[in-house]
């Protein structure tokens, strides 16, 4: 790829539109089925009979989250095993039966089939996730691995947040719930033939032996990403990137609500501004890199983060100082409100931050990982991504139920553990500190 044909000309190639679309739809299609079911929880009283509201919406977020300990390392030796592109057409074909089942749930108002239907489809995510990253540079050149990973993160959080918002509004309606099911088998079904015209991505693996010991399987794997330190390091900065973007996407419904005295629709305008940023960073990332992989741009995206999230804890306390007394603001008053412009703009720029620094961290694990074993050191990668989200949701609960802290304090505290992070991160990896450097003298 030359730089006059720029990013987007992955668009025009086989060898990438179609794997885009299936990841993308796939996205799309778990925070549809997702999000639908925690509406359906919190507004429906469907829990009554069984148990609180609370204990079914955590619940469901750690029943879809479980499966990556579970499977993940299977996942990473079947895709290291066999042709990448012959897994992902099963996988998908395997969606379109679980959201059939998903949909009977809906029309039966199922909870515990729905609940299990979720738990597949966090089965089907983790047997994707090592495909996802190790198929990038099997099919693309290495000047082409900063714009393919930029694409797919844009795609990743474009989808998240439209499959959120959709979900939730599908299910509003009157018959939302059938509305919902035949979403998802629509975008399962066109996801599965999307998967029918990726290339083939034969095995680089040779004779590996596949292994139903989680625990096992997962030291090996972590052996093999240390390995490369570098290689480890990437995946614990990915794996914190999760924990602290996570931390935030949890606690902006309630800090939309309780914290800026916003009417509900504030939520779905301040989610968009963080998962809308970070797409826009994903796209800036490669658009400053150019074709090499640039490490510089982690320190840069992790400052970005730092500064942001402090300025967040500011803005957001001034707001509750001068605008006190409204209450149900509404996402047009909000922007005529003291520091509700900020607020907003704190969201989407910690967003485009996020994104400035995740896509380097996964091309550099692509890149400085030897090809047989890529895609077990990806699933190591979702492990801890896994266990670190985990993490911050117990951090949040630790922080705000126990401790008491404000929403804001909490946000100020991300802020100064992101940059005890960051200087772990430049002591551990010295390369990230000089290519940062470099990069912004070469940039003045």
């Amino acid at each position: 790829m030359n730089k006059q044909q720029g990013q987007f000309y992955l668009f025009g190639q086989k060898r990438f539109l179609p794997f885009f679309i299936t990841q993308f739809l796939g996205a799309l299609n778990d925070n549809l089925f997702k999000n639908a079911l925690l509406v359906i929880i919190v507004s429906s009283g469907i829990s009554a009979s069984d148990s609180n509201t609370n204990f079914l919406t955590n619940l469901a977020a750690g029943l879809f989250i479980l499966p990556f300990f579970l499977f993940s390392t299977t996942a990473g030796q079947l895709a290291d095993k066999c042709d990448k592109a012959w897994l992902i057409r099963r996988i998908k074909f395997a969606e379109i039966l679980i959201m059939l089942t998903g949909s009977y749930a809906l029309y039966s108002s199922n909870i515990n089939l729905m609940l299990g239907v979720l738990f597949l489809l966090g089965v089907q995510s983790a047997f994707f996730g090592p495909i996802k990253y190790s198929i990038i540079p099997q099919h693309l050149t290495t000047e082409e691995l900063m714009a393919g990973n930029a694409q797919v993160g844009m795609g990743t959080f474009t989808s998240i947040l439209i499959g959120t918002l959709l979900g939730a509004w599908l299910v509003s309606y009157e018959g939302g719930t059938l509305l919902v099911g035949a979403t998802a088998m629509m975008l399962a079904f066109i996801g599965w033939r999307a998967s029918c015209a990726i290339p083939d991505a034969p095995s680089e693996g040779g004779d590996i032996r596949i292994s139903l010991n989680p625990i096992a399987d997962a030291v090996r794997n972590i052996r093999l990403a240390r390995n490369n330190m570098t290689v480890f390091y990437c995946i614990m900065g990915i794996s914190w990137f999760w924990l602290f973007g996570g931390s935030f996407l949890t606690q902006v419904p309630n800090f939309a609500v309780a914290v800026l005295q916003g009417h509900a629709t504030l939520i779905s305008v301040l989610l968009g501004a963080f998962i809308v940023g970070v797409a826009i960073g994903s796209l800036l990332c490669a658009k400053i890199s150019g074709p090499q992989v640039e490490p510089g741009l982690i320190p840069f995206g992790a400052i970005g983060l730092t500064l942001f999230s402090a300025d967040l804890f500011f803005a957001s306390t001034n707001y509750q100082l001068a605008n006190a007394a409204i209450s149900a603001v509404m996402p047009v008053q909000f922007f005529s409100l003291s520091g509700g412009l900020r607020i907003f703009v704190d969201l989407m720029a910690i967003g485009m931050f996020g994104g400035m620094f995740i896509v380097p961290l996964y091309a550099m694990v692509q890149s400085r990982t030897e090809s047989h074993k890529r895609a077990r050191v990806i699933a190591a990668n979702n492990v801890f991504n896994a266990l670190f989200m985990v993490s911050g949701a117990l951090m949040g609960i630790v922080c705000l139920s126990i401790v008491q802290m404000s929403i804001p304090q909490f946000f100020a505290l991300m802020s100064a553990a992101n940059l005890l992070f960051l200087v772990l991160l430049v002591w551990r990896v010295p390369e990230f500190k000089l290519r940062f450097l470099a990069w912004i003298t070469n940039n003045r």
